[in-house]
């Protein structure tokens, strides 16, 4: 197979896989409340079938990553996806709730396995010069999924039930599994010798990541109660430790070359921020458009829809200015305009007009799209071919936490003030304030595209 074709494939598989596991997430949203229902399930056992899939996801995505860097990336990206398909069949079937809170548990490995491997097949196929597009081209089909999920989701569990969601995607993943695993033609970019898995460092990351997701989905709910105390507690023990255990290791999982440097460690901070903002703002939106104004899923749906839209659209613009103005000044434009968009929705009452929530949507979604194309290109683009697994997967970790985060943060604000509207504008506040913190990270990115490649 010649290197376009290896590249197009390639291409196919990373999009495939980023869209498959967003409509994953978009669609479980809408159908809970069916699967509870049917499965008679209380509601903290429908919330756990998404918890636990993100505590899984999010504690093993850097580990997946170097073991894609280990052993190949298209190798775990179509095992993960074989695993995705397997495990969202069994849970289309699964007869009561504790199967379909264990399988996705079971998902959340395989979502981990193939996550990173999206990112560390196009670094690996990709001249560094040329990620900028591959990854626009990814985001955008992600843009697609978060508008067609809902849409999706809702026909599906109407007309033939909520188990209907979870077979989506199963021909899909297991056919692009497949071709994947036909390109023969070695990973060009593959590491010499062997990398080193550090289980020692994996099991901390894993702890540390676990208890912090816990910690971010038990708080607006159940407070400061014991078992949030003790998540945090371990968070924080599990995380000191682990930066003791990586200084002293021999082969550390995260490598000094990838997170001492300013210019990864500000691209984190900045996807972290961005995707704190955007999901924590939704989320405000969702119950500001039906409590306050009065709309049905539909028409909620429907005001925001131009965020998702604005998403698809920026991303291959982004790729475009971030060759003639380079990260520095096209990150931070991102941030600001998703920094207003946040600010600006948070102006809103009950006499909002359309045109005025679809002003509010299109700059958060142009922000947040031109953010994660650019932050992500620099992240993937700055880690060695060695390292390009663990960079995708603390990417896809960012990006993981983030939304967690935000909500965590929107939810407990909410939950402070009399009323929704009263306490919408200072929530929306917060929030914006968070992404002008991501947007001074920007000064940390280099100003064009070649400083990036010296240290690549």
């Amino acid at each position: 197979m010649g290197v376009l074709s290896h590249r197009r494939v390639t291409l196919a598989g990373s999009v495939v896989g980023a869209v498959l596991v967003a409509l994953d997430g978009t669609v479980l949203t809408i159908a809970r409340p069916a699967l509870q229902r049917d499965l008679d399930a209380s509601l903290a056992e429908a919330q756990w079938t998404g918890t636990a899939y993100l505590i899984a996801v999010a504690s093993l995505l850097v580990f997946a990553g170097r073991l894609g860097d280990r052993y190949g990336h298209r190798r775990l990206f179509a095992l993960g996806m074989l695993g995705f398909a397997a495990t969202s069949a069994g849970i289309g079937f699964a007869p009561g709730i504790g199967w379909v809170i264990a399988l996705r548990v079971a998902q959340g490995v395989c979502g981990a396995l193939l996550q990173p491997a999206t990112l560390g097949m196009l670094r690996a196929a990709y001249p560094p010069d040329r990620l900028g597009m591959p990854i626009a081209l990814r985001t955008s089909a992600i843009g697609v999924a978060a508008a067609a999920g809902p849409l999706v989701g809702g026909a599906l569990t109407a007309h033939l039930g909520w188990r209907s969601v979870f077979f989506l995607g199963v021909l899909p993943a297991v056919a692009i599994a497949l071709l994947v695993l036909l390109v023969r033609d070695p990973e060009p970019s593959a590491a010499p010798g062997p990398v080193g898995l550090d289980p020692g460092g994996v099991l901390l990351l894993g702890t540390a990541l676990a208890c912090l997701v816990t910690a971010l989905v038990e708080l607006p709910g159940a407070g400061w109660s014991t078992l949030t105390v003790l998540a945090v507690a371990g968070a924080v023990t599990a995380t000191a430790a682990l930066v003791r255990h990586e200084r002293r290791t021999a082969s550390p999982l995260l490598a000094p070359s990838v997170v001492a440097s300013p210019v990864v460690v500000a691209a984190l901070g900045i996807l972290l921020a961005a995707s704190a903002a955007l999901f924590g703002s939704l989320f405000v939106a969702s119950y500001f458009l039906q409590d306050v104004l009065g709309l049905d899923a539909l028409g909620t749906a429907l005001r925001m829809l131009p965020a998702a839209l604005c998403m698809i659209l920026a991303a291959p613009l982004s790729a475009v200015l971030l060759r003639r103005y380079g990260a520095r000044a096209t990150t931070g434009a991102g941030m600001a305009l998703l920094a207003l968009g946040v600010f600006g929705f948070g102006r809103l009452d009950a006499t909002a007009t359309a045109p005025a929530i679809g002003a509010c949507a299109f700059a958060m979604g142009t922000g947040f799209g031109t953010v994660m194309v650019s932050a992500t290109e620099v992240l993937v683009r700055r880690a060695a071919a060695a390292d390009a697994g663990v960079a995708g997967g603390l990417q896809q970790t960012a990006m993981n936490i983030g939304p967690t985060l935000g909500t965590a943060l929107s939810t407990t604000l909410l939950m402070s003030g009399r009323d929704l509207t009263a306490s919408m504008g200072p929530t929306l506040t917060a929030l914006a304030l968070v992404t002008c913190v991501g947007a001074a990270a920007a000064g940390r990115l280099p100003r064009r595209m070649r400083e990036t490649a010296q240290v690549a």
